[in-house]
Formats: C-alpha cells, structure tokens, sequence
C-alpha cells in the first residue's frame, strides 16, 4: 500500500546531521518503529513530502535544510532570566540548573515552552528556547516498514494507535 493522507505509517530510520557522513542523532529500528498518522501534521511537513510517493517495504534517504526541519537559530530565543523565577519555597534547585537541562516552561500567554539551560551566574540564568535541532541540516536514511488505512477512530483523535503508536 503507498503512503497518502491518512494512513498509518511505521518505518526505521536513522538520521545524522549534515548528511550520510554525519553524527547520528537518533535511530529507530524495525523493531521499535515510529508510527504516524500520515497527512495530519505530526511530522515535518518537508519530512512527509520526501516518503509522499513511498510504499511498504521501499527504502528512502533525504535531506532536509534547516528551513525545512527545525529552523535557523534564533539569537533572540536565547534570554537571560532572573534566577528568582526557578525559585521554589524560597531557593533554587541547583541540579534543575544544571547547564543542559531541559526546563518546561509557560511565556506570557501561558504557551508551553521548552527551554536548555546555557549558563547560570549568581543572579540570572540564559536559557535557549531554539528547538533543539534548529540550525540544523538533518540526513535521514530509513525504509517504510509497514502502510495501512488509518480506523475512523484514528483519524477522528489525530494519531496512530495499537503497537507504536497511542494507547488509551
């Protein structure tokens, strides 16, 4: 079966940054797939566009620039913070502070946020609220393990279910 909008897919990739030479940053297995609703914006659309034409069992290997992944990086998403705000009952957590931790955070209209501690000082703490992967040009070599037809069910809640994917 080939990949169209709404359909289940379960495929193994590895990807690098840069290209096929490059750093592996993650790596999935036919055992342990990533499934999705394909068609519904779960992945990157430039993602979806490259397996578009793909069926079960076809390998694939692409390329994405950082404008069609995560983004060039945002100097202005880098911010210091006062350190009071990581105060809870009237001091900081120094092992919350600790420089590459991922913090959850809310800005001001209450929107989640994700932010990597980049340096603390005795009065503020920097914070990069980048994607973690913006900047970044990511090579992806896989092979589509399986297509189906997504359940109605499926579609109406946004995201595979069963093996690899939700479970309610």
């Amino acid at each position: 079966m080939q990949i169209t909008k709404n359909t289940i897919v379960s495929l193994s990739y590895v990807l690098k940054r840069d290209d096929a030479k490059g750093e592996i940053i993650e790596e999935t297995r036919a055992g342990d797939p990533l499934v999705f609703l394909y068609g519904n914006g779960q992945m990157l659309p430039k993602f979806e566009e490259h397996l578009s034409t793909l069926k079960s069992g076809d390998a694939f290997e692409f390329t994405l620039s950082s404008d069609d992944a995560y983004g060039e990086l945002d100097q202005d998403a880098v911010i210091d913070l006062d350190k009071s705000i990581f105060m809870v009952e009237g001091k900081t957590d120094d092992d919350m502070l600790a420089i590459g931790n991922v913090i959850p955070m809310r800005d001001e209209q209450g929107h989640m946020l994700q932010g990597t501690v980049v340096s603390v000082s005795k009065d503020s703490v920097r914070m990069d609220f980048n994607h973690p992967m913006a900047g970044n040009v990511l090579h992806f070599t896989g092979k589509v393990i399986e297509v189906r037809t997504a359940t109605d069910e499926e579609v109406s809640h946004g995201h595979a279910h069963g093996a690899g994917g939700h479970h309610h």
